[in-house]
């Protein structure tokens, strides 16, 4: 016997942190019946889980971007709402290290751009005052940007999960939607686990995002592109030389940090990420999860990207698979913190995959947030960093402000 069809009134796709801070956020209002379809058997399974974990202060975004409007705001509510949940957090700052002359021009921008976001207690350092702030960090010049902090994200999102849950959202993991049926202000989602209705479609689903988009009918003419990030950790008697966070001045046609140090707040040492094009959505670790179609795909616009060169991919793309050379990664580590050497780190459990979109058109990386859709679904399809940062933000801003007739929040 087939079992009946549920209905909702919104259904929520992705269970990351962006689905269930935006599941949390509706459900705190208690009017709609909300579903949320997470395709993992747990909560948080991608970018959620494989992050660096770093709260940003809003340092890096062009000024009147969405990520610039939201991270400031955003990073200030986190804070609030770890201290009222019991979240372990840290407010530590950070400092980004100019190596060398040619980066003090960039460093000197970055600073102008965070003042201009709304950035306060930020401060240029010289090389005596770096001392201060990181006694073995190197580096001609630095900024101090005091507001950025760490946590871990996955005790965020379950904070998150649990409080949608007491406001009576369902939540469905093991629910992959494998097909999207569109009809008038109505939507039928085939799952692996049953079918549901809803009036809403929010979509939150990081590396399947674009897909999800085109099942409901969107053709944005953008394309996830994933990149593999891989950490490394300082061995306990290396930890000594990081006191918190110490970053490279970013190169500004990539939407990467490049390689960092972050403290965790169990204190342990991370190092990285690498920037690696990845050949699938779930490329971490060997051939798990390996797809033949999607590979193919994916391969297609990465050798179009590499070819052409189109804002330096190739440079990167070679530059990455330089770093998983421990010789030259220790350089890189070296030039921000002296007595780095290729003993004092070891391999950080399993890669990040981050959901980087392509414009397909212009052949770019999106640099800014990027959402669509119309008054009955709403596809969020660049939610990489500081997403994170500014989960509940903005999430309240998807919702508010692309015109959802069922609720405004």
């Amino acid at each position: 016997m087939t079992a009946p069809v549920q209905a909702f009134d919104i259904a929520i796709i992705g269970g990351g942190i962006v689905g269930l801070s935006t599941a949390m956020n509706i459900a705190r209002r208690n009017t709609f019946s909300i579903l949320l379809l997470e395709a993992e058997n747990r909560l948080g399974s991608h970018q959620t889980g494989h992050n660096s974990g770093v709260i940003h202060s809003g340092l890096y975004y062009k000024p009147g971007s969405l990520k610039a409007k939201n991270c400031v705001l955003g990073r200030e509510r986190l804070y609030n709402f770890c201290r009222e949940e019991g979240i372990e957090f840290k407010r530590c700052g950070k400092i980004v290290v100019a190596a060398s002359e040619d980066e003090l021009y960039r460093l000197r921008n970055l600073e102008a751009r965070g003042r201009a976001n709304g950035l306060h207690g930020i401060r240029r350092l010289g090389s005596g005052d770096i001392k201060e702030y990181e006694p073995y960090a190197g580096g001609i010049e630095a900024l101090h940007v005091p507001d950025t902090g760490i946590v871990n994200f996955q005790n965020v999102s379950e904070r998150y999960s649990t409080i949608a849950m007491e406001f009576g959202a369902r939540i469905e993991t093991c629910a992959e939607v494998r097909s999207v049926s569109v009809g008038p202000r109505e939507f039928m989602l085939i799952t692996d686990r049953a079918e549901f209705k809803a009036h809403c479609i929010i979509n939150c689903a990081g590396l399947y995002s674009d897909r999800i988009a085109r099942m409901c009918g969107l053709e944005p003419g953008l394309r996830i592109i994933p990149f593999r990030g891989e950490f490394y950790k300082l061995l306990p008697e290396k930890e000594y030389l990081v006191r918190n966070m110490i970053y490279p001045v970013p190169d500004p046609r990539f939407p990467f940090l490049g390689v960092h140090f972050t403290v965790t707040v169990d204190g342990s040492v991370k190092i990285g990420p690498t920037s690696m094009p990845a050949f699938w959505r779930e490329n971490y670790n060997g051939i798990d999860n390996f797809n033949t179609s999607e590979i193919l795909n994916i391969l297609t616009w990465e050798a179009r990207l590499f070819l052409s060169n189109k804002f330096g991919f190739r440079t990167l793309a070679v530059d990455e698979i330089k770093k998983y050379n421990r010789k030259y990664f220790t350089s890189l580590a070296r030039g921000m913190v002296n007595k780095m050497d290729e003993n004092g780190f070891t391999q950080w459990g399993a890669p990040g995959i981050r959901a980087q979109l392509l414009n397909v058109k212009t052949m770019e990386m999106v640099m800014d947030f990027v959402v669509e859709g119309d008054k009955e679904s709403v596809h969020i399809l660049n939610a990489v960093s500081p997403a994170f940062t500014c989960s509940t933000t903005f999430t309240k801003w998807v919702v508010g402000n692309r015109g959802i007739d069922l609720f405004r929040l």
